[in-house]
């Protein structure tokens, strides 16, 4: 009886594993459960963000998936006091067994199962748990549920066979999400520490082999005022005296010391360049313009993404471009690194230039302009129908009418709401700011917020230097330097200017300086305004005219042309924007971009030829393959010999005209040459300037045209733009660092003359003031 009893035992045994060894072939085979095909196991599904790297090497900031920010990082880059950490704590027997672990299996089943034994300890090993990590997503399904362990067993058995140890450890820290966008180790080690995973210390290593466990619980941030992440820390500690990683006395030093972190939150809203980095997002993910996908009045929109497509080899790179597989690059998952050509230092200055100017200066200016109109940020000059008509239409954009309607509120009551006074936080330059305030309130004063976009580049390679696309990327996402169309204002009139040098004219030829009325092919008459006054009725050189920014001097030189021409030399130049040939378009009428207008300024600088922004120079894998590198893109517009008279006139006005202040307020030395602009009632104003190695362009003004200064004084190009410009060309030029001198020239050929007899140019007196420009639209 009793050998009968040891026989069914002995049968019963073999039946057991008989079943699982079974089970855990037919899974192997596919026959049962999932298993990931094997080239995925071969080459794991793995997601990594993709690094966007700054001109000197620096990591700008990432593009991520769904919030995780995974950035990929190979084995030798990691901190060996992480490596003995994660394997003393998670998997003692890491380098002996070959994915399942049967001893710590069978402790986990007899301590932790049979014996409820809290400190028993799991059975996975390290390789289950990168196996759970990439193949088995949660489920709701019993029969899953039930086959998910041996799934794993199989999972990780197969890993063993293709991958070393070392692989395995770098996947599995490479995986590992450890909270607040910081998946994977490299993340996670600048999230908590600010360093990277091969600059870790021993009690660094250990919170975070300590945080997977649990990420949330044991979260030195999250729980800063719990006990148990520094327990938990220092249970990794103890497992490394364990594992002989450490001595006791290592250890127990070291568990005196507090937990020290250095947070930094991984948010795409913040860091170098945000508008940069989300512009470069949009541009290399974009597919191909089909005009079904643009409603009827987006056709500009649709007409700028095709010139886009067709011309910018970045623009939609990720769906022009496939991998092997043939699928097409995804910067959120393929682990990319995109070389940019941004360089930090620049980007500092340009926006500390704009938040000095607008900031501090022109917005507490603006305030009180606006606090002596009663608080109202628009302009005198508009009626009240208009105002309200443009607060209606932002209340009915704000996030607050639309989770009203979600609730279902009537428009009537939702209105209501908006005249309630209530508490909120408003932006401010200081920070966010707690108020008590009407939501109709809150919306003029964000109104009367000043806005601003500025770009750098170098006109010689076309390398975008710095790229500032508004005031606050967190509460102003649109883009003024690509996105963001306004009125150029006398910014445009130096492209007329080369016209007439194109012609033959010099800088030297005179024009009478009278008002004048011009017969337009519709039969209209156009007479523009000038609220220059000086030198009436006398004969004024050309470059006098640009210097000053005449209007009567510019119509002169736009009546000798056709509008048909203008029109089309203003494309070479660069706008990309819808343009009506009218006369009125030498004043300023078309709309640009400042990106556009930076651009434009490089044929000043480069002998007649436009060069195209660069941002970005070489793409590589997630390996290191470089897959892609990109040149300038160049256009010629003028001939050598324009371009020379162009940069010539353009260098007087800094000297002696409407730019007047980059010398006499800044102090600047170095060869400049640039121009002001202003639209019509002060709405848009403008400043273009540039050095031998540098072109930039600033505009500023409100989000709406009708918030704008009442008066010249505060209201043109001179005063709002171009301060922008000089502070940051002060401090570029003295950064020792960035390598730029004020002994630098421009290069023009030796024994340039830009008139036949160089004596006849007349000196012009400094011109701070600006006249008004052109009417908003053509006759």
């Amino acid at each position: 009886m009793k050998n009968k009893i040891k026989a069914w035992l002995w049968l019963g045994f073999a039946l057991v594993w008989l079943a699982i060894f079974s089970g855990l072939f037919a899974i192997s085979m596919g026959w049962i459960g999932y298993l990931p095909p094997i080239e995925q196991l071969q080459n794991p599904i793995d997601k990594y963000a993709s690094q966007l790297i700054a001109a000197d090497g620096e990591i700008i900031g990432s593009f991520a998936h769904s919030g995780t920010n995974r950035v990929f990082v190979e084995y030798k880059d990691i901190s060996p006091n992480l490596i003995k950490a994660l394997v003393a704590t998670e998997d003692i027997r890491f380098e002996s067994h070959s994915g399942i672990d049967f001893r710590g299996l069978a402790r986990a089943v007899v301590k932790t199962g049979i014996l409820q034994q809290k400190s028993g300890g799991g059975g996975s090993t390290i390789t289950q748990q990168l196996a759970k990590m990439l193949y088995s997503p949660p489920s709701s399904n019993f029969f899953t549920r039930m086959m998910k362990k041996p799934v794993e067993w199989v999972i990780a058995a197969k890993l063993e066979r293709y991958y070393t140890k070392e692989e395995i450890i770098s996947m599995y820290l490479n995986q590992f999400d450890f909270l607040y966008n910081a998946v994977g180790i490299k993340s996670a080690a600048y999230t908590y520490f600010g360093k990277t995973p091969d600059a870790l210390s021993v009690e660094e290593a250990a919170v975070l082999v300590g945080m997977c466990k649990n990420p949330s619980v044991y979260n030195p941030v999250l729980r800063r005022n719990s006990p148990l992440p520094l327990e938990r820390r220092n249970t990794v500690f103890q497992q490394m005296v364990k594992a002989g990683y450490l001595t006791e006395a290592e250890a127990d030093s070291l568990s005196r010391l507090p937990i020290t972190t250095s947070f930094h939150k991984m948010d795409h809203k913040q860091g170098t360049a945000p508008y940069f980095r989300e512009h470069l997002r949009k541009i290399m993910m974009a597919d191909k313009p089909e005009r079904g996908d643009y409603a009827s009045w987006q056709y500009d929109r649709f007409r700028s993404d095709s010139i886009q497509w067709e011309t910018n080899p970045l623009y939609g790179w990720c769906n022009k471009n496939h991998k092997a597989d043939g699928s097409p690059y995804n910067i959120y998952t393929d682990g990319l690194k995109i070389y940019t050509t941004i360089v930090p230092a620049m980007q500092r200055y340009a926006e500390e230039a704009v938040e000095e100017h607008v900031g501090q200066y022109l917005q507490p200016t603006f305030d009180r302009e606006r606090r002596a109109r009663g608080g109202d940020p628009f302009s005198t000059s508009i009626s009240k129908d208009q105002r309200e008509a443009i607060l209606s239409r932002a209340m009915r954009q704000s996030e607050r009418w639309r989770l009203s309607k979600e609730d279902g509120l009537s428009e009537q009551e939702i209105k209501a709401q908006f005249y309630k006074k209530t508490k909120m936080q408003v932006w401010s330059w200081r920070g966010m700011r707690d108020t008590v305030m009407t939501p109709i309130d809150s919306i003029r004063y964000m109104k009367g917020i000043l806005r601003s976009g500025f770009m750098a580049m170098d006109p010689h390679n076309g390398h975008v230097l710095a790229y500032v696309g508004d005031i606050n990327f967190s509460q102003f996402q649109y883009d003024m330097v690509s996105d963001g169309r306004r009125q150029t204002g006398s910014i445009i009139k130096p492209y007329l200017y080369s016209l007439a040098m194109i012609d033959g004219a010099s800088p030297c030829d005179e024009v009478l300086h009278v008002q004048q009325s011009y017969r337009l092919d519709n039969g209209q008459v156009w007479t523009p305004r000038n609220s220059n006054h000086r030198r009436v009725g006398e004969l004024v050189s050309i470059q006098w005219g640009l210097q000053n920014s005449d209007n009567w001097v510019t119509a002169e030189l736009m009546s000798r042309t056709s509008p048909i021409t203008f029109k089309r030399l203003l494309e070479s130049y660069g706008l990309r924007g819808p343009i009506e040939a009218t006369m009125a378009m030498s004043l300023g009428t078309p709309e640009a971009t400042v990106g556009e207008m930076v651009s434009g300024y490089t044929t000043f600088v480069n002998d007649g030829v436009r060069i195209d922004p660069l941002m970005v120079t070489q793409i590589e894998d997630m390996h290191g393959n470089i897959v892609a590198t990109f040149t300038p893109q160049m256009t010629e517009v003028l001939t050598a010999d324009a371009a020379n008279k162009m940069l010539y006139m353009l260098q007087n006005v800094v000297s002696g005209g409407t730019g007047g202040r980059l010398r006499s307020s800044f102090g600047l030395q170095m060869p400049l040459g640039g121009k002001t602009g202003t639209t019509q009632r002060n709405s848009d104003t403008w400043f273009m300037g540039f050095t031998p190695d540098v072109v930039a362009g600033c505009w500023v003004g409100g989000e709406e045209r009708s918030v704008r200064f009442n008066t010249m004084s505060f209201g043109q190009g001179a005063a709002a733009a171009l301060p922008v410009f000089g502070k940051f060309i002060k401090k570029v030029y003295a950064d020792k660092r960035l390598g730029y001198s004020i002994g630098t020239p421009f290069k023009m050929p030796i024994g340039f003359s830009p008139c036949a007899d160089a004596g006849d140019v007349e000196a012009v007196e400094v011109f701070e003031g600006e006249p008004e420009e052109t009417p908003v639209t053509a006759p």
